[in-house]
């Protein structure tokens, strides 16, 4: 029974000391490290304690010497606690903080660790199969230098991404718009992928609404069809009526669709990291960014609610050419969404029905540009994906905008840099045209502004000159001077741009030969007019004059105070060095880290000439006073560089 009271209070001892030891040292380090982490360092500086304890008090008499024990039994357990501090500074140093998963996540999540390596191995085994090795790898020596081959590879990567699944199928709808960074024929390719499923069955279908509006479909319809309307790998849609009696449309999100999105996000994140890494062709085109933009935008598509918002405030601004779906907020969830229903045939398919009513195509295509322009330049917020299916031929001869899960937004400044831009091309302004365009983007450190603008001038002499005929090839040579001066298109712009991009392709199915720059070019000199005319000019000077009226209110009364203090010579000029806190913490920390390192510089100094003196008051059999005075100041210099260490390999 003694030996098990002892055993237990040994362990405990040893358990409490190994703490001590581990938070000790990270107060000390003055830094926040993961609790493992802490742990560990701190069972270390345990093990060591024992030898550096043994070693101190090899010469000493603990029942004669109690003062000089105590003062060696504090030296030891400073020895100790410098061991966990350099412990937790060398595993800073070589894995920083947040590299790696902490053990005790990988024990929590084994089960889904291992089912993503499945899954990776699955899309890797894809890709490979479809002849992507070595660009994977990185070890390709070229690329598809003939058309053929370009047109091989493109098809070769469409039915890999079709096999992926659907977060492979959405990235290659949405890679399929970005003509500023694939070639034309894998734009081509890319565009032919079909976001198309299976449908759930009704039970599964059924279970989604009960747990999202807590009721049976029939407590809350008035009817509803349970044979799907239209089926797509993220949801499905099922027709319904309301007991007010409308028709409305019901988008109800595929069960369990969330955790595989998740997963394979995760997959594209990954692989996109891995390519950077490896090929400098993923680097150019700045994958990981493209990764993480896709990512954000489909776990925003995940949502219902946030389409309903986007539908709401689409529709705020909307034309009587174009309807956009009202949403019915009080039956919209995360994962249901309930619209109103628009009685018509998506573009893709209306071709006949336009030609056996007689209608002007031409007309129809100008209603939808017009709209979509008009949402771009002056409502800020428009449909960011007017592809064909998205684009309803109405019974009543109108159009109709549905699905919004994309939607892009321009605030009030982008919108101005626009508007600037739209007439200085107009005017035919080169430097005008390059002063907005250096507003839109991001510039870096050294710009051949000269260079530019010249560039951009040929761009306009080409593309927007007398006899020339502007076709959407001319944004493909827009961004590809925007990456020879190594600009950076805003999100915002880039979507303006996929907007565009894929809104050709509905205009030229409706209307083929129908000229989309020309056209929108035609909106511009139409909108520049409107913004010119007397009452909108008016408006806009009305606009300024409101704003600047409180400064022009106070304006006298500090002239008069300045002129006072002028002529009283009490004119005098405040500067406020470091007004902002961040630069105050960088200077502070700067200081403290200096004074840190000189603090242990001289606490080593005044170690190692300790520690080189003869003599003095002997404290143990072969330690004297200045001996211990060296070690105790050793120990102060290591905490102090460890203090300056971890900073610098923390950031």
């Amino acid at each position: 029974m003694d030996s098990a009271v002892t055993v237990v209070a040994f362990a405990a001892g040893t358990l409490l000391n190994t703490l001590a030891l581990a938070f000790g040292a990270r107060r000390l380090l003055n830094m926040r490290f993961p609790l493992f982490r802490t742990v560990a360092a701190g069972a270390v500086g345990q093990a060591v304690a024992s030898p550096v304890a043994a070693s101190l008090f090899a010469g000493i008499d603990p029942q004669r010497q109690v003062t000089a024990t105590l003062w060696f039994v504090v030296l030891g357990f400073a020895c100790a606690v410098l061991v966990s501090m350099t412990v937790l500074v060398l595993w800073e140093a070589f894995v920083p903080t947040g590299s790696i998963p902490s053990p005790l996540y990988w024990f929590g999540s084994i089960r889904s660790r291992l089912s993503r390596t499945r899954r990776y191995r699955q899309i890797s085994f894809i890709f490979l199969r479809h002849g992507f090795g070595p660009y994977l790898r990185g070890r390709a020596k070229r690329g598809p230098s003939t058309e053929n081959e370009r047109v091989r590879l493109a098809r070769s990567l469409t039915e890999a991404l079709e096999q992926g699944g659907v977060a492979f199928v959405k990235l290659g709808q949405v890679l399929s718009t970005r003509r500023d960074v694939l070639p034309p024929e894998f734009v081509a390719e890319l565009g032919r992928l079909q976001d198309r499923a299976a449908p759930v069955p009704w039970e599964r279908i059924e279970q989604v609404i009960r747990d999202e509006l807590g009721a049976a479909p029939e407590d809350v319809f008035a009817e509803f069809d349970r044979t799907p309307l239209a089926a797509a790998s993220v949801a499905q849609v099922h027709t319904a009526r309301l007991r007010s009696g409308e028709d409305v449309v019901v988008k109800i999100q595929r069960p369990g669709i969330r955790t595989v999105v998740e997963r394979d996000l995760d997959i594209v994140g990954r692989l996109a990291r891995t390519l950077h890494q490896r090929a400098g062709w993923a680097r150019a085109f700045g994958v990981v960014d493209l990764a993480d933009g896709f990512a954000d935008a489909l776990k925003e598509e995940l949502d219902f609610r946030v389409e309903a918002r986007n539908m709401a405030s689409v529709g705020a601004a909307r034309g009587a050419d174009v309807l956009i779906p009202r949403p019915f907020d009080d039956l919209c969830t995360g994962r249901i969404l309930v619209m109103e229903r628009l009685a018509g045939t998506a573009l893709s398919k209306a071709g006949p029905l336009i030609d056996e009513r007689g209608m002007d195509r031409s007309k129809l295509a100008q209603a939808l540009l017009d709209t979509v322009l008009r949402q771009i330049v002056v409502d800020g917020t428009f449909h960011a994906d007017p592809h064909p299916g998205n684009i309803l031929l109405l019974d009543d001869g109108r159009l109709g905008l549905i699905d919004f899960g994309s939607v892009g937004r321009l605030d009030a400044e982008l919108r101005a840099c626009l508007q600037r831009l739209l007439l200085a091309m107009n005017r035919g302004d080169t430097v005008g045209v390059t002063d907005a365009f250096l507003e839109m983007v991001a510039r870096p450190d050294e710009l051949d502004e000269q260079g530019l603008a010249r560039a951009l001038g040929a761009f306009m002499a080409r593309h927007l000159g007398p006899g020339s005929a502007p076709d959407m090839t001319m944004f493909t040579e827009l961004f590809r001077l925007v990456a020879r001066y190594e600009l950076a298109v805003p999100p915002e712009i880039a979507a303006v741009f996929r907007a565009l991009a894929t809104l050709e392709g509905g205009l030229t199915e409706l209307a083929p030969g129908f000229g989309i720059v020309a056209e929108a070019q035609a909106f511009g000199e139409t909108y520049l007019r409107e913004r010119l005319r007397p009452s909108s000019l008016q408006e806009a000077v009305s606009d300024e004059v409101m704003g600047m009226l409180p400064m022009l209110r106070r304006l006298p009364r500090r002239l008069d105070r300045i002129t006072a203090a002028a002529e009283a010579g009490r004119l005098t000029l405040n500067v406020r060095l470091f007004g902002d806190e961040r630069d105050r913490r960088t200077v502070t920390g700067l200081l403290q880290q200096v004074l840190l390192t000189i603090l242990a510089s001289t606490a080593g100094i005044m170690a190692v000439m300790l520690l080189g003196l003869d003599g003095g008051p002997a404290m143990a059999r072969d330690v004297t006073l200045y001996q211990f005075l060296g070690y105790c100041m050793l120990v102060v210099c290591s905490i102090l560089a460890l203090r300056v260490l971890v900073v610098i390999f923390r950031r």
